[in-house]
């Protein structure tokens, strides 16, 4: 017992010691060899061949499960440990595991201008496949480690989502194994009422293996503009209207440091760097954290520097500017990560894998991060977006705060907009330590919650949801996902509608 609480005490208080001599060397063995197997794999041209048979064993397993007597639900045998989330799923406990080694890239058609790949295949993966071809995807969610299933199954969004709209408005076609073990394809003209039912049902109609998606040329750079602001209504105004310009930059993005104070950032792609700004490899080893660098920015325009700041980064450093710091949760683990001398010695091993800090946390650690921390993700109008921040402030006060802005287009599904053929969400993501007087993770989450479903607004599914089944159906539109539910064979016997996969007491 004393050995344990030994143990336990050091992964506490030591934490960063496990991170730098274990966490950190392992992490970047593992991103060695897996950018290896996978430009080796998609050179060979491989991966299509190996994907028939891939899929077929995973038809195989869900046979053998539909030739039993049904008495437990189907999962992925992936372990809780490798998602990005924070959280463990304690229903893989119980769940028929099934096998999804879907892992490659499996073509690129500059003919049609997409993408096909499988579910697990990471953003850092198809962002250095895409980037020799001159080619991106249309949104590209910017953390190397977030992978195409979890980008469908729950969401993605990306700068450009202003106008390409979430992940899933770029998904041209998805194919599935079904509860019945048949494969099964679906796109807006081939199954629609699947095809639109897929996106945020986190694995409860299906075993997602392959999705078709669209890319976009690519150029070299991305030439971004800082706009700092110390009134919250000035930025929340100008990020609006940037958002929902007729002819909008091809990137909008904010960070908010404090309730009135923040910075706005606007890009475009270029092929060559112009005399008008510096350039900034943010994506070198040795780099700043990027959130720093943005900060910068407001710091001088706090001190009267007025004119409007302009970088060139290159493309793929611009697209994955927070996966260094994971946005800015890693100055909780490595407080002194952002140290130059820590930077130049180390910074070529970061970021550490989320899975492996997760497979290391104690319950200690677990219990802390429910009690003094959080992370979530919100979508709300942006019309909403300066009351939003108001709340978010009262009930919080994490800084800084994500905004990111995105169409959302009125097609069937389980998000629904209010009217038209699309509105302007913002995506609220707020990660850290509170500092609110008063704040209680479930009384001031739960008060959160009301209002993003007061205000027609959602929540990702990834992070803790405290809401009762019915308020979360309230909050998604469950009409078009229960007739698939109903439709599809042995589809309720399989799998747990998603309040049933996501709700804060299956998850750890």
């Amino acid at each position: 017992m004393q050995t344990e609480n030994l143990t336990e005490y050091i992964l506490v208080e030591y934490r960063w010691i496990i991170v730098l001599t274990c966490l950190l060397p392992m992490s970047f063995a593992w991103k060695l060899w897996s950018t290896f197997r996978n430009y080796v794999v998609f050179k060979l041209n491989s991966a299509p061949k190996m994907h028939d048979r891939k899929v077929q064993d995973v038809q195989r397993q869900v046979k053998s499960w539909l030739n039993g007597d049904h008495s437990t639900r189907l999962c992925t045998a992936r372990p809780t440990w490798q998602t990005m989330s924070f959280r463990h799923s304690l229903y893989k406990k119980t769940f028929t595991k099934i096998h999804v080694n879907l892992v490659d890239v499996l073509e690129v058609d500059t003919k049609n201008m997409t993408v096909r790949c499988e579910p697990l295949v990471t953003m850092g993966q198809l962002s250095r496949t895409l980037k020799p071809l001159g080619l991106a995807l249309a949104v590209v969610p910017e953390l190397d480690q977030l992978t195409v299933g979890g980008m469908v199954m729950g969401t993605g969004i990306e700068t450009s989502s202003h106008i390409y709209g979430l992940f899933q408005h770029i998904c041209l076609q998805y194919e599935l194994v079904l509860a019945d073990g048949s494969v099964v394809t679906c796109s807006k003209d081939n199954n629609p009422d699947l095809f639109y039912a897929v996106p945020w049902s986190y694995g409860t109609l299906g075993f997602l293996t392959s999705v078709v998606i669209k890319v976009v040329p690519a150029k070299k750079y991305v030439r971004l503009e800082y706009h700092s602001y110390t009134k919250l209504s000035e930025l929340a105004t100008r990020f609006s209207q940037e958002s929902l310009k007729k002819g909008p930059h091809q990137f909008v993005e904010a960070l908010v440091y404090s309730k009135d104070t923040g910075v706005v950032m606007l890009g475009d792609m270029v092929d060559k760097i112009g005399k008008d700004g510096k350039f900034n490899p943010i994506g070198k080893w040795y780099s700043r954290w990027f959130f720093t660098q943005v900060q910068d920015y407001l710091k001088r325009y706090q001190k009267g520097v007025r004119e409007t700041a302009v970088e060139y980064i290159p493309l793929r450093d611009y697209y994955h500017r927070h996966t260094r710091s994971l946005f800015w949760e890693l100055q909780d683990i490595i407080s002194f990560g952002n140290n130059p001398i820590f930077r130049f010695l180390f910074g070529w091993l970061m970021p550490p894998e989320v899975s492996l800090l997760k497979l290391t946390q104690p319950d200690a650690v677990a219990k802390l991060y429910e009690r003094a921390h959080v992370i979530q993700d919100m979508l709300v109008p942006i019309d909403r977006l300066e009351k939003a921040i108001g709340e978010f402030h009262k009930e919080f006060q994490v800084y800084p705060i994500w905004l990111c802005p995105f169409k959302l287009f009125n097609e069937p599904g389980l998000l629904k907009v209010r009217s038209g053929d699309w509105q302007m969400y913002v995506d609220i993501g707020v990660y850290g330590v509170p500092k609110a007087k008063g704040f209680e993770t479930i009384p001031s989450t739960r008060r959160i919650e009301k209002f993003v479903t007061a205000n027609q607004g959602f929540q990702m599914l990834y992070a803790d949801t405290y809401t009762t089944r019915d308020e979360f159906r309230q909050m998604f539109d469950h009409t078009l996902y229960d007739k698939v539910r109903d439709r599809l064979p042995y589809c309720k016997e399989a799998f747990p509608e998603i309040y049933g996969k996501v709700n804060r007491s299956v998850r750890k």
